[in-house]
Order: C-alpha cells, then sequence, then structure tokens
C-alpha cells in the first residue's frame, strides 16, 4: 500500500546521482515527474523485492525475537526489559539482513529506473555509459533479472552494496521506537490514572501511539537512510566509497539539508505502517491474553508487553 511513497523518497534521495548538474526536485515536482514519465506504474516499480524483503525481515524478527529475549532475561538478569527487547530486535534485524540488504538494492534500482522508455529516455538524454565498464546499470525487467545482472557485474558486493549502513539505520530506529512507544505510553497510563473516564482501547491506543513513535523515529533517522540510499543506488563509476565518504561529500555539497531529503515521504510511509502494526500486536495480544485466562493457561505476549517492552517496524 504504502510502496509508491518509498519511491518517491527513494528518487528525492537518489536524484543527486541520477542529475547531479541539476537543480534537486522538490517532493511535487518529483510527484508529477514519476507521474507524467511513467505513470502509475512506475510508482510501483520494485514492488515485488519491496514486498519479499518486508516478508524475510518480518518472519525473522518475530520469529527471534522472543526466545532470544527470554533468554537475555534468564542469562543475564541486568539486561531485562527494555535493554533485551532492545538487543533481541537487533539480533532479528541483523538476521533478516542477510535477505533483506540485497532486495532492498534491488528495489532501489528498480525505483530510481522506472520504466524501460523512461529509463531510455534518460540515458540517451544524458549521454550516460550503460555496463558493462559504465557509469550506470542497464534495464531491469524484474527481480530475479536484476539481481543475476548485479551479481554478474558486481559480484556479493554489488548485491550487499550499504551492507552496514543498512545496519546502521535500522538498530538506532529500532531503538527509538522503544523508547518513544514506551514513553508515550507510560505518559498514556498515567492520564488514565487521573482520568479514569476517558479510557480508551487498548488497539487504539497502539494506533495513534506507534504512529507518533514511528513517524518520529523514521525522521530521526533520515540522515542514516540517505546515506544508505546512495551507497545502494550509485553505479559501477563509485561515487561515495564509503559510509564517512558519503557523509563528507553530503556535508560538503549539500549541507544540512541534503540529509534530510525524502524525510516528509519517509514519516508518511512509517506513520501508517508503525501504528497499523502496534494496534495488530495490541490486538492480538489482548485476544491471547484473553483465551488463555480462559483457559488457566499461560501464553506469552506477543511482542509487546504493556510494561517491560515494546515492538519495531522495519523499512521496506
Amino acid at each position: 500500500m504504502m510502496h509508491p511513497v518509498d519511491t518517491l523518497k527513494t528518487r528525492l534521495q537518489s536524484q543527486i546521482i541520477m542529475n547531479a548538474t541539476q537543480r534537486q526536485k522538490s517532493i511535487l515536482q518529483m510527484l508529477r515527474t514519476v507521474w507524467v514519465g511513467d505513470g502509475l506504474k512506475g510508482f510501483y516499480r520494485g514492488i515485488a523485492p519491496g514486498v519479499t524483503g518486508s516478508l524475510a525481515t518480518g518472519a525473522t524478527y518475530f520469529g527471534f525475537i522472543e526466545s532470544t529475549k527470554k533468554w537475555i532475561e534468564e542469562s543475564h538478569p541486568s539486561l531485562a526489559g527494555h535493554w533485551a527487547h532492545f538487543i533481541a530486535g537487533a539480533v532479528g534485524d541483523t538476521l533478516g539482513s542477510f535477505i533483506y540488504v540485497p532486495c532492498e538494492v534491488i528495489k532501489q534500482r528498480m525505483q530510481i529506473q522506472g520504466t524501460s522508455s523512461s529509463w531510455s529516455s534518460y540515458i540517451s538524454r544524458n549521454s550516460v555509459p550503460v555496463q558493462p565498464r559504465g557509469d550506470m546499470y542497464g534495464y531491469y525487467t524484474g527481480m530475479f533479472q536484476a539481481g543475476c545482472s548485479i551479481w554478474k557485474e558486481q559480484g556479493p558486493k554489488g548485491l550487499y552494496a550499504g551492507y552496514w549502513s543498512t545496519l546502521a539505520r535500522d538498530v538506532p530506529f529500532a531503538g527509538l521506537m522503544v523508547v518513544f512507544y514506551e514513553g508515550l505510553k507510560d505518559l498514556t497510563d498515567q492520564g488514565k490514572k487521573k482520568f479514569p473516564q476517558y479510557g480508551v482501547n487498548s488497539s487504539i491506543e497502539g494506533l495513534v501511539l506507534g504512529g507518533l513513535a514511528g513517524g518520529l523515529s523514521a525522521y530521526l533517522t533520515t540522515p542514516l537512510d540517505v546515506v544508505k540510499t546512495r551507497l545502494q543506488v550509485q553505479g559501477s563509476t563509485i561515487k561515495y566509497k564509503g559510509w564517512l565518504d558519503a557523509v563528507g561529500q553530503i556535508w560538503r555539497k549539500e549541507g544540512p539539508q541534503g540529509f534530510f531529503r525524502g524525510s516528509v515521504p519517509r514519516v508518511m510511509w512509517y506513520l501508517p505502517a508503525s501504528a497499523l502494526t502496534f494496534m495488530a500486536v495490541e490486538f492480538l495480544r489482548d485476544n491471547f491474553r484473553e483465551k488463555s485466562n480462559n483457559n488457566n493457561n499461560v501464553v506469552s505476549n506477543l511482542s509487546i508487553e504493556r510494561k517491560t517492552s515494546s515492538t519495531s517496524v522495519h523499512e521496506g
């Protein structure tokens, strides 16, 4: 549902690589560019690797976080609570990254290409040498063709471009989500005690607080997302030699503004994504708890414990 917004964000963040000599487009200008050049299809380029990466990451995260958190709390009691959840989330994200990062590289390269006609027009208009031994890669017709092409031209290094920058973005994002969600939840609980007549359903509470936590975390980690995107979409003629080099060049050439390109669509993506995820987990948790009470069984919480933990939403 939110993939068109992600496409807009990727285009905004990577446009300096595609058109370094031209004035950078605003959100509305980029929106019009994609629509006029590619139509609705252009907004959904890269949807297959996007969904694949999100599924793999979600399955790994929710599959490992509970067992890892339990092991940490039992073996290291001093790390119980938020720290245990943060570490477990980082482990889950790291394991999922082995599948997520190649999918992210393929997705973002397909997003900036748009349709075949607009990509061909860009190549001819800018006289850009295309692979092999060119400045830019050839057109990708699909997910598997793109993966094979990147492997053939750049090897594993190409598929895992920006790997460490991806982790550098996701771990702080997950940590901030935990802090903001728990902080907002504590404030809400205090408000409920003072004004018990204004009780709110936990699912609705998760929807609102999750959206706020996700949106704020997304905005603060936008600079890390910009660096990651630039490293992953650049061609074989390397513009950025690494994470630190990318940070230095963006600061010198674009200033602070360069680090927050695409921040609005990034927040727009995470507001509903994190809100719906938190709401779903709160709803399922309450239902499992109710069933366990009825059956006199103890069912472990899904991913959020009302007082001691919270959850994480991954980027697509």
